[in-house]
């Protein structure tokens, strides 16, 4: 009989471990690949999809075109999950698994800063950057302010590259010199592990007139002030910082989804994990990903790493391939620039003595690499 895996998710870490476990195993094995939505956009892609380089559908892959062998996707919303019986409910049905791996992603607690629903955007979903596209060609004049509710958060550049995208954005248009702009950061460097990139960009940012306010985060927002309040305000007193803003771009807090809270997997927010092998405290479930506490950036491309360490182990155990070496912590981060150059960032979180970082300076070499990264996994997810 075929081993059972059920995946939560189908974000990079469940994509790359569905495609592993077909490759290597075919029909001996029965994935159930579950997502409540019917397509994947790559996260860099939104901010295509704000500064009007693509239009949302354009940048959208659909789940329906995934045909591998043993692998079957169901467009489902998870209800439940109960981890001991390794057993999850949906809103179609109930999903039995000899291995679960929960890769749900986080979600966004927009509601945790007060006054950002009603005062703000934010540029995370791709629902919100395809608002931001009709509202950034209108802005001409005033102080943007691009803000940061809590760490940590997904693909930690993002935000640096925002404000680099928005600078040439605002300057094509000729209202740069009419604009300021603002990044307000939780952390004390765009990219703590990597000071070498940290320098580049807060070069990059004085080079534009960008201010860096590092070490703060949005508290909360008043939309009738059109102020954003920053963590060191007294919490109902006055005389914190504050910063007026005639357009705020935020990054909501993150936090897993409900119902892998309501599971009892969480602790702190999150789904603590080994770090070396992706295992839950549970026998026969993993989790990878945003949702999972490994000891890693929130990036596409460490749930695609740790999927790999998750696949490996499974045809391992149920085939002929060996045991893998303990899951590294690397990847590399593409940035944005602007003036059509891409830097790269090569991370090491988990293989040595500490983290570190590797600096690749912007070039429109980067630029064919990135495209390469995104076309190489649309062709080897996708088939297209």
């Amino acid at each position: 009989m075929s081993k059972r895996v059920v995946i939560l998710g189908a974000g990079f870490g469940g994509l790359e471990l569905s495609t592993m476990l077909s490759e290597a195993m075919g029909d001996e094995v029965d994935v159930t690949l579950i997502d409540k939505n019917d397509s994947f956009v790559f996260g860099f892609s939104k901010l295509d999809v704000m500064f009007g380089r693509t239009t949302p559908d354009e940048v959208r892959m659909h789940y329906r075109d995934i045909a591998k062998p043993g692998v079957n996707f169901v467009q489902e919303t998870v209800t439940a999950i109960d981890p001991e019986a390794r057993r999850v409910t949906t809103d179609a049905g109930v999903h039995e698994a000899d291995a679960l791996v929960v890769a749900l992603g986080a979600d966004y607690d927009v509601d945790a800063t007060p006054g950002l629903a009603e005062g703000g955007n934010e540029f995370y979903s791709v629902a919100g950057a395809e608002r931001l596209a009709e509202i950034v060609p209108t802005f001409s004049s005033g102080h943007v302010v691009i803000g940061v509710a809590d760490a940590p958060f997904k693909c930690p550049p993002a935000p640096s590259e925002c404000a680099l995208l928005l600078h040439d954005e605002l300057t094509a248009r000729g209202v740069r010199e009419a604009c300021d702009i603002s990044f307000v950061l939780p952390l004390g460097t765009p990219v703590p592990p990597s000071p070498e990139t940290s320098a580049a960009l807060l070069e990059a940012f004085g080079a534009r007139g960008i201010a860096f306010i590092g070490g703060r985060r949005v508290s909360s927002l008043d939309p009738a002030r059109r102020v954003a309040l920053l963590d060191d305000t007294p919490s109902g007193g006055t005389g914190g910082s504050e910063l007026p803003y005639d357009l705020f771009l935020g990054v909501p807090k993150h936090r897993a989804p409900d119902v892998v809270i309501d599971s009892g997997m969480t602790e702190n927010g999150y789904v603590p994990v080994d770090s070396a092998t992706l295992q839950t405290r549970f026998p026969g479930v993993y989790a990878v990903g945003d949702v999972a506490t490994a000891g890693v950036p929130k990036a596409g491309v460490f749930a695609e790493g740790a999927a790999r360490v998750v696949a490996r182990n499974l045809i391992a155990e149920w085939g002929d391939g060996d045991r893998p070496g303990p899951y590294d912590g690397r990847g590399s981060c593409y940035i944005e620039f602007g003036k059509g150059r891409v830097g790269r960032v090569d991370i090491d979180f988990l293989s040595g003595p500490s983290k570190t970082g590797v600096f690749n300076a912007p070039s429109t070499e980067l630029v064919a690499e990135k495209d390469h990264f995104g076309s190489s996994r649309r062709a080897r997810w996708f088939g297209t």
